[in-house]
């Protein structure tokens, strides 16, 4: 697709979303925008963990299997992304550096026999991404501490046994404002909002209309212009899965598809400003604040099966609030 072509379906899905949400009150103008820290060098992966096929030069790989083992490797993979992001949960707290957020997902991939996804994923430098307050997704972890009251998204992605798994939670930095710990309380309902919309012989659209319909009823925007995915042996791949209501995502859910719901949901407007000089980080138009969760799914000949979570966990996991750490 041309980046001519990729323009007109942007702006065709943005017409079928309908006016933006009015602006909500933010905060914007008593906090300092995130700004780019220093990036420490390239952590390295040893030569005997399986590289993804985007990758070249040295490394382990993965055989080809067949498609039957495909759910049971996703099941692995999505168990382990869970992990991995438990591990770095108990470190959000204020003073740790993003970087070092990413050392631990990077280690903890590691010891699982896996390669953390994003790691030099079209030029990406680090295992992780770490999106602070008003960064939609994509944030580059660097030398930056976290302060009380912010909020970050810890979005992790392994490689194991020829599959990805990604999952994504934002979490809570401190004590933080009111609305701001609503927001990350909406939009985590959001996802669950979403998953339950996921059925067999479903269409993608409805998706995006039971996300849209609660965020929207909860005074917030949806992000537009990044989508939840299919994921399995490549990293990203179809169905395409919008978060708000798109007419033009009427593609019938199948059993045995794996994707994404990943919602960006926003305290103000849902537009994406400037992307950052790295080319990479997303910034909301008007510096408010944005939060994110993700699962990664199967759609099954029944419903749904969320694969990022562990054995005896439910859908409905207590929001992990950073605060009560420490």
């Amino acid at each position: 697709m041309t980046k001519r072509q990729q323009k007109r379906r942007l702006d065709r899905r943005r017409d079928a979303a309908g006016p933006a949400v009015p602006a909500a009150p933010t905060t914007a103008g008593a906090r300092s925008r995130v700004r780019a820290g220093r990036l420490s060098p390239e952590r390295p992966v040893p030569s005997h963990i399986p590289r993804p096929p985007y990758l070249h030069g040295p490394g382990g790989f993965v055989p080809s299997f067949p498609p039957g083992q495909l759910v049971e490797r996703m099941r692995a993979a999505g168990r382990a992304a869970r992990e991995v992001l438990l591990e770095i949960a108990p470190a959000v707290v204020p003073g740790v550096t993003t970087d070092e957020l990413d050392a631990i997902a990077h280690e903890a991939c590691i010891a699982r026999g896996g390669y953390p996804s994003p790691l030099n994923y079209r030029g990406y430098p680090k295992s992780l991404c770490t999106s602070i307050n008003e960064v939609i997704c994509h944030g580059i972890p660097d030398d930056r501490p976290l302060d009380v009251g912010d909020i970050v998204n810890c979005d992790v992605t392994i490689y194991l046994d020829g599959v990805h798994g990604d999952h994504s939670e934002t979490f809570l930095v401190g004590e933080c404002e009111p609305e701001a710990v609503r927001l990350v309380r909406v939009t985590r309902e959001c996802l669950w909002h979403g998953i339950a919309a996921v059925r067999p012989g479903g269409r993608v659209n409805e998706i995006g209309r039971a996300i849209q319909d609660h965020a929207e009823a909860a005074g917030f925007g949806v992000v537009r212009m990044f989508v939840g995915h299919g994921v399995g042996r490549e990293f990203h791949t179809t169905p395409t899965i919008p978060h708000y209501y798109d007419p033009d995502a009427d593609g019938i859910l199948e059993p045995g598809v794996t994707f994404t719901i990943e919602p960006m949901i926003t305290a103000g407007s849902y537009e994406v400003g400037r992307i950052w000089p790295d080319g990479w980080t997303a910034v909301t138009a008007d510096a408010s604040l944005t939060a994110q969760f993700e699962h990664t799914l199967l759609v099954t000949a029944s419903g749904v099966e969320v694969l990022t979570l562990l054995p005896g966990e439910s859908w409905e996991l207590p929001l992990r609030d950073a605060s009560a750490r420490r």
